[in-house]
């Protein structure tokens, strides 16, 4: 059913009436911030932008919508203000781990999408953050596993080292061992040493209490080694585990785009993705509407230029902003 015209201008409406609200009372609603945070990790890139877009950049609660609104721009790989976003919510919250880590994500992103000379400093920027951020909270997973991935891949001249990347994994071990050895793995990678690099991802996995997505993570390790055999059995297992973990929809995400970078299975990479949508746990790590691109890629080579054209149509109206074109799968 089409939104009546009633609908479609009450929804800007509610926003700029949020935004009034704020202005007025110097704080931005725990409520506003959760709904937008909702939007987000449904993939619903517009209604978050126009809930988040009006809203203060100083007082209370704003530091996290500018968080949230630099994720939102890093879902829609919009770099510069991805960078802007998350630099405004550090200077409004030094002190947070998770505002740092972002703008570090971000940062890298970044790095990877200009000139060599503008990616040097900006690289070390990005590690400056990620740096910050496990000295802001050593407990932090997810940002010891940014700094050790950087360390393993980042040449010395830019701060990397796999020297580095064994201490980062030291801590890991601490905090969650499946990263730890995960990240052992990539190090592993770094220096070519491919049979270490196997056993660590599949230590990784033993000690998972969630291995769905890191089945892809090896998977797409033999995709580099052309071990198909391998990778067809990684991709199963990957299917199995989510199927048995609600919250691990992201690893069918995942496995899909693995797949479509391997050529194989476009059959399989559809259901994946299908059932991801499907899911109720669609998060950030995969956007929905790029699942939908995805989808509808894969429906064009299955003969379904139908439903291809309908998964397109469902990515315009969650991302009016992100062209198709720019997907990595693509």
């Amino acid at each position: 059913m089409r939104p009546s015209a009633v609908r479609i201008l009450i929804a800007p409406i509610v926003c700029l009436c949020v935004a009034a609200a704020c202005s007025i009372y110097g704080q931005i609603p725990a409520a506003t911030l959760a709904q937008a945070n909702t939007y987000l990790q449904a993939g619903e890139a517009d209604k978050a932008l126009a809930l988040l877009t009006p809203l203060p950049s100083a007082g209370a609660g704003a530091a996290q919508a500018q968080n949230l609104l630099c994720r939102v721009r890093f879902t829609l790989q919009q770099w510069s203000q991805a960078a802007a976003e998350c630099q405004l919510s550090v200077n409004l919250d030094g002190q947070n781990s998770d505002y740092h880590m972002w703008f570090g994500r971000v940062l890298g992103q970044q790095a990877s999408h200009v000139n060599f000379l503008s990616a040097y400093g900006i690289a070390k920027h990005s590690l400056s953050e990620m740096q910050t951020a496990v000295k802001l909270n050593p407990q932090n997973g997810p940002a010891l596993s940014d700094l050790g991935d950087y360390y393993a891949r980042a040449p010395g001249i830019a701060g990397g080292g796999t020297d580095k990347a064994q201490a980062i994994a030291v801590q890991l071990d601490k905090v969650d061992s499946a990263r730890a050895q995960q990240l052992r793995g990539d190090i592993a990678m770094a220096k070519k040493d491919y049979v270490t690099a196997e056993n660590n991802y599949r230590q990784a996995i033993v000690v998972s209490h969630a291995p769905a997505d890191l089945w892809t993570v090896l998977a797409d390790f033999y995709r580099g080694r052309q071990r198909w055999t391998d990778f067809d059995t990684a991709i199963q297992n990957c299917i199995s585990a989510a199927a048995k973990d609600n919250d691990s929809s992201i690893a069918l995400y995942d496995g899909a785009g693995v797949l479509m970078a391997s050529h194989r299975n476009p059959a399989l990479a559809a259901t994946m993705l299908q059932n991801y949508l499907a899911s109720s746990s669609i998060t950030e790590e995969g956007p929905a509407f790029i699942a939908h691109i995805r989808l509808g890629r894969l429906k064009q080579q299955l003969g379904d230029a139908t439903g291809a054209n309908s998964q397109l149509s469902a990515a315009a109206a969650m991302a009016r902003e992100f062209n198709p074109s720019q997907d990595s799968a693509n």
